[in-house]
């Protein structure tokens, strides 16, 4: 079953012919029988079935937001104003951006999704039907006009959620188990080549929601299998309709580095600093939180002028277009990756802070995922202290995201697979010192203070 933010939460697999448990009271399932049986096979079948679907509503609504983006960001000033985009431009839309976002929480049921300011847990079910529109809405306008979070919360959420809303609709007594295989094969199908790889989205949601043993293979197995579907669709709708794959990667990769007593020295540094900086960045979005509860339009509509005030600070200060530090960073890092030498060590500092910054205040109120906003400042972090002694591009990078998403996602494994497979057949010589940066980062975020009182929700 996928909870209101989309991940699959556990639950006890389809009902097959059942074994005494170990005290001899409830009884345990066979998944080999389980597996063997029909229903599950009809379960495969119709994961296979909803993932062609799921994953050209998916699809359809990245390219939404990526045609939307550039409309607005790149088209429409070269069409009204003559010469450089100005500074200023993105603070109007970001005030836009809070307002819709916070109606569309406000007045849509089912509170538009959850708040990413928690990351990513697990419990709950899957949104319900009439919950959807205000999913899709919110996210549409925090992503689409500026604000710094990611889509893969919200694309979790809706293919989870019209895949249940399918189960119910042919079948109004289904099983709960049926609705959580279904409603996790969703999931899956839309964030399908997200990350990169079906395998990864795959392992995002299953390590989020904690699922294992038994209901590890038996919910993985269907999920999987619309996430292939899936990979095929959006590959197939980038050929017909040329309008990209959406699909997290990075066009110039950094030259493979062997490890070194001296970066794994730095790894351990790397590793306390995103733990700070991610203190820091939940500490805001959550201490705003109570703020925005009190009034959720006037306070939304005032973040998202601060995140645009922001936006064109770092273009006045810089000299770099204010693209560079708006949206969730998965377009923008390739090219920060490719161009590295082109930041000075001052700009690199601005461009941090000020997505920091964008980033926990879009955290506090609006609608999004949070893994590419920590993966691209991650990038950032590493490419800053590439130049320090015994230290190279390649494994600073890796280091730097994967110690990012371990503070902010709190899933060490997913953010060591983040990092690595990101940086291609390079990510197996960093793989040492990523690993080491995100255990250092995981428990040091786990040593330090609750950074704000989270009972408001």
């Amino acid at each position: 079953m996928t909870q209101s933010n989309g991940h699959p939460a556990s639950a006890s697999p389809p009902s097959g012919p059942p074994a005494s448990g170990p005290s001899g009271g409830t009884p345990a399932i066979d998944p080999v029988a389980v597996i063997r049986s029909r229903a599950y096979l009809s379960a495969l079948v119709l994961a296979a079935i909803l993932g062609l679907p799921i994953s050209v509503i998916a699809y359809g609504f990245l390219a939404a937001v990526s045609h939307l983006q550039t409309y607005i960001f790149v088209d429409l000033p070269g069409q009204l104003i003559e010469g450089a985009v100005p500074a200023w431009w993105p603070v109007p839309w970001l005030v836009l951006c809070g307002l819709l976002t916070a109606l569309t929480i406000r007045y849509l049921p089912g509170n538009a999704g959850h708040s990413p300011a928690f990351g990513f847990h697990a419990g709950g079910g899957p949104p319900t039907g009439r919950e959807l529109p205000g999913i899709l809405l919110a996210a549409l306008a925090t992503l689409s006009l500026g604000a710094v979070l990611g889509p893969e919360a919200p694309l979790i959420a809706i293919g989870g959620g019209l895949a249940a809303l399918t189960v119910h609709l042919a079948k109004k007594d289904a099983p709960p188990m049926a609705l959580t295989m279904m409603a996790a094969a969703g999931s899956f199908a839309a964030i399908s080549t997200l990350l990169g790889s079906p395998v990864l989205g795959a392992f995002l949601i299953m390590e989020a929601a904690g699922i294992g043993g038994a209901t590890l293979s038996l919910v993985a197995l269907p999920g999987l299998l619309a996430s292939g579907i899936g990979a095929l669709a959006f590959v197939g709708l980038d050929a017909w309709t040329g309008l990209g794959n959406f699909s997290l990667a990075l066009t110039s990769v950094p030259p493979e580095v062997a490890p070194t007593v001296a970066s794994l020295g730095w790894a351990l540094a790397v590793g306390v600093v995103a733990a700070l900086l991610g203190w820091l960045i939940r500490w805001m979005a959550l201490s705003l939180r109570p703020i925005v509860h009190l009034n959720r339009v006037l306070v939304t509509l005032v973040l998202g002028l601060l995140i645009g005030l922001t936006a064109m600070s770092y273009q006045l200060i810089t000299d770099h277009q204010f693209t560079d530090i708006l949206f969730s960073g998965q377009d923008a890092m390739p090219d920060l990756v490719k161009n590295a030498s082109g930041y000075s060590l001052a700009v690199l500092v601005v461009l941090i802070v000020g997505k920091s910054l964008m980033y926990g205040l879009s955290l506090s109120a609006f609608r999004g995922g949070p893994v590419f906003p920590s993966m691209f400042i991650g990038a950032a972090v590493g490419i800053a202290v590439s130049g320090l002694p015994g230290l190279s591009l390649a494994p600073a990078i890796g280091m730097g995201i994967g110690a990012m998403c371990a503070v902010m996602l709190r899933l060490p494994l997913t953010s060591v697979l983040l990092a690595t497979l990101l940086l291609g057949a390079d990510g197996l010589s960093v793989t040492p010192e990523v690993v080491v940066a995100v255990t250092v980062a995981f428990v040091t975020t786990s040593r330090l203070p609750a950074p704000a009182a989270t009972a408001a929700t």
